[in-house]
């Protein structure tokens, strides 16, 4: 059996809430943990829509992520 490692260059995670205060929550964590893999937020970018169903608004995110 072998095993290689290999280091994560790139990273894009893409988040949605039902409030902003929800959605900084959950980048904050995760920001927290790719510390651990040693990325670095690279860019930021959120937008809001609202919800054909409900009519309330939808916060999203795209959070791309880079080695240090």
């Amino acid at each position: 059996m072998k095993l290689t490692l290999e280091r994560i260059e790139d990273k894009v995670e893409f988040f949605e809430a039902s409030n902003l205060r929800t959605l900084e929550r959950k980048i904050e964590e995760q920001i927290e943990n790719n510390k651990v893999l040693l990325l670095h937020v690279y860019s930021v970018t959120h937008q809001i829509a609202f919800h054909p169903e409900t009519g309330r608004p939808l916060y999203t995110a795209v959070v791309h992520f880079k080695a240090k």
